[in-house]
């Protein structure tokens, strides 16, 4: 069985249009204006989730109770089980009630055991690899025994992504804004990882018809892209966007 290529289910910068880039920019400016005012008091967006939460323990989620907004339904925590590969990484979801109307969990004759449904359905949207500064690294998309999610097909779960907002403050207000930002910042690249997502799941239900793809654990990650956010921002810069900088921010 050969696997699809990530490659090509990810846009390139010239694929976008001016509209686009202008959104991916505003993004970026949040991103880096949230990474700003944490540094000023020597922070980051990872220790601000693991702050009061005692020794970090592999699979643990931090916060301990994840983070949750009651209004629109988005959800998500800190963990690690990773090695060396980074310091941990943050799963984003979505739950039933902010998911927008008609979509449904996807149905396969293999898949076995419980899954969430009904108002306790709930969707991963990605994740993001972060390393041992607290910057991010990286993007994944991963199968579903890893976050015991229903399965939306890719279509659904990318009309689920602009309905993540933590818009509360805690465990930190700058550490929720950052997270949405990041998703909006990199949105087209993580519908790739979505698209990549079900093209792997396809390609190994094809190969293996008997058996329940989402609970192999030899499948785990289905797309990793690795990411720097201020290379990201510099290539949209030179692609003609016109960018100011958060005001008494410093480059890493």
């Amino acid at each position: 069985m050969r696997e699809p290529e990530l490659a090509g289910f990810l846009p390139g910068l010239e694929d976008l249009g001016p509209t686009t880039r202008h959104a991916l920019l505003a993004a970026g400016q949040e991103v880096l204006e949230c990474r700003r005012v944490l540094a000023k008091a020597g922070l980051n967006v990872v220790g601000e989730v693991l702050r009061g939460q005692g020794e970090f323990v592999e699979m643990e989620h931090y916060p301990r109770d994840d983070v949750f907004d009651a209004e629109t339904h988005a959800q998500y925590y800190y963990h690690a089980h990773r090695g060396s590969i980074e310091h941990g990484h943050f799963h984003t979801f979505l739950r039933a009630g902010g998911m927008p109307a008609g979509v449904a969990p996807q149905a396969f004759a293999q898949a076995g055991g419980i899954r969430p449904t009904g108002d306790d359905a709930i969707s991963h949207l990605v994740a993001i690899s972060m390393d041992a500064w607290g910057e991010p690294i990286g993007l994944f998309s991963c199968n579903r025994w890893v976050t015991g999610e229903t399965w939306y097909p890719a279509a659904d779960v990318i009309r689920m992504l602009g309905r993540f907002e933590i818009d509360h403050a805690w465990p930190s207000w700058p550490a929720n804004r950052w997270l949405g930002a990041m998703l909006r910042l990199y949105r087209p690249w993580i519908e790739g990882l979505l698209r990549h997502r079900d093209a792997v799941i396809g390609a190994h239900l094809r190969a293996h018809p008997e058996q329940d793809v989402f609970e192999d654990r030899t499948l785990e990650i289905t797309g990793y892209l690795p990411l720097s956010v201020d290379r990201f921002l510099a290539a949209l810069v030179e692609g003609g966007e016109e960018y100011q900088p958060p005001s008494g921010r410093s480059d890493r």
